[in-house]
């Protein structure tokens, strides 16, 4: 692999590089990472899981690289495929926000969905925000959301502009911005073909334009965490010198275990970040910096939005009862004759986000009413609020493959009904079944193609 010159001589002044180290590096195979779901069970003995990702709770290394596609873990949500060193935000969000409970994060560019998972995945967190503005890129991000199962996680569709009308609104800030890549050229080599200087100063440009448009979602007091895949200091120390100086962002000095080989770095008026090398650690190149907003905001307690919208609560259907539990403290909601189930306590904040943005995903879609009978949606089954004593069918590897391509199955000795499948006792989707055949209700557009 021949890297750029240019580059090589722009990170000759960065803490931590060492070029031939860093060439060296570019020759071997990327490692590969997964983080698993803690809310599903499943058996991942099958991925051959090796060491622990050091700064992730449910971060592991595989010891080879498997067929995903053909596995019904990942369809189910039981894990994420996602490169070690962005799972480290998991351990600066720890470091910084300690026990508190009950914030709400936004996620500005989060397709396809690492982080956002990952951070709906955090006691921390009442709600979590994933946004992409890129239409085509949010389609992947909503499929991740809905197969995590976390109703808590919600997906909207906008330009970062929008996000200046929620003054305030948000505890904490991640802005994994596009950049020019260059941390990813040993896992993607195409990436080679794209970089240039031009580039990265055309990505400066728009990391400013992005920070500088939903910085006033943040409330004061509130956490910035900003990160990038490339080496540039351009997109890196120079932002990070950018938001200390230009907008007034004090640093977080993070406490990192230093045999974990993450290299500190600052910039000129104090601005403290974390370089990930791939030479150093088990991992592609990666920036990451943790910032406090210290003024210009609203801080304090939310206030209830008085927002109404065409969408009324609505009661428990009885055919509802059978795929969730009652006790749960979640508000039906009806939207035409769908039934849209979110957790209680984020109503009032919903409200106040659907007033300004586009949602593509707020809580989980649970089915809809059909001449008075209760349909149920496959968002429902791959979700925590599946009731543990909703109707099930267990599949073999095979027959879960087969379903899983939109293919007819058979299982025997069923009664007719509603179904969830599952595999392994995870659920991967729905079928009814009409006593001489089943009807497979995977989505369509999610069904494998690999042989």
């Amino acid at each position: 692999m021949q890297l750029p010159q240019t580059l090589m001589q722009y990170l000759n002044d960065v803490p931590g590089f060492m070029p031939e180290a860093f060439l060296v590096a570019h020759t071997l195979e990327a490692p590969v990472s997964v983080r698993v779901n803690p809310n599903k069970s499943y058996d991942l003995s099958h991925l051959l899981l090796d060491q622990r990702v050091p700064w992730s709770a449910q971060g592991f290394y595989l010891k080879e690289r498997p067929s995903f596609t053909l596995d019904p873990g990942i369809h189910g949500g039981a894990y994420y495929v996602q490169e070690a060193s962005s799972m480290f935000l998991e351990f600066a969000l720890q470091q910084v926000l300690h026990d508190q409970q009950g914030l709400y994060a936004l996620d500005l560019c989060a397709a396809p969905g690492g982080k956002a998972t990952l951070l709906s995945s955090m006691p921390q967190f009442s709600l979590v925000l994933a946004n992409e503005v890129i239409r085509t890129r949010v389609t992947i991000l909503h499929e991740n959301a809905v197969k995590w199962g976390e109703p808590k996680l919600l997906v909207s569709n906008n330009d970062p502009s929008a996000f200046n009308r929620l003054d305030g609104f948000f505890d904490v800030m991640v802005v994994d911005a596009p950049c020019s890549g260059s941390g990813l050229f040993r896992k993607d080599p195409s990436a080679l073909n794209e970089w240039s200087e031009q580039n990265v100063k055309l990505c400066a440009a728009r990391q400013q334009r992005i920070l500088s448009d939903a910085l006033p979602a943040l409330k004061d007091g509130g956490v910035l965490v900003y990160s990038t895949c490339s080496y540039s200091p351009e997109e890196d120390e120079d932002i990070l010198q950018w938001l200390v100086g230009e907008h007034g962002l004090s640093a977080i000095d993070l406490q990192i275990p230093q045999d974990w080989g993450i290299v500190k770095t600052a910039s000129a008026n104090g601005g403290i970040g974390y370089r990930f090398f791939p030479d150093k650690l088990k991992g592609e190149g990666f920036f990451v910096s943790c910032l406090q907003k210290t003024g210009g905001g609203k801080s304090g307690m939310r206030t209830a939005s008085r927002y109404e919208k065409s969408i009324k609560s609505a009661s428990y259907h009885q055919g509802l009862k059978t795929w969730v539990d009652e006790g749960l403290e979640i508000r039906v909601r009806s939207r035409g004759n769908e039934l849209i189930l979110i957790p209680a306590a984020l109503e009032p904040a919903l409200q106040e986000l659907e007033q300004v943005l586009h949602l593509r995903k707020s809580g989980v879609r649970a089915g809809a009413l059909m001449r008075d009978q209760f349909v149920p949606d496959h968002e429902l089954v791959l979700s925590q609020y599946l009731s543990g004593s909703a109707p099930r069918i267990e599949l073999t590897r095979e027959e879960a493959l087969r379903f899983l391509r939109k293919q007819d199955i058979n299982p025997q000795g069923s009664r007719k009904g509603w179904f969830t499948v599952t595999h392994g006792g995870l659920p991967i989707g729905l079928i009814k079944h009409l006593g001489n055949r089943v009807n497979n209700y995977y989505p369509s557009s999610w069904r494998i193609l690999m042989s």
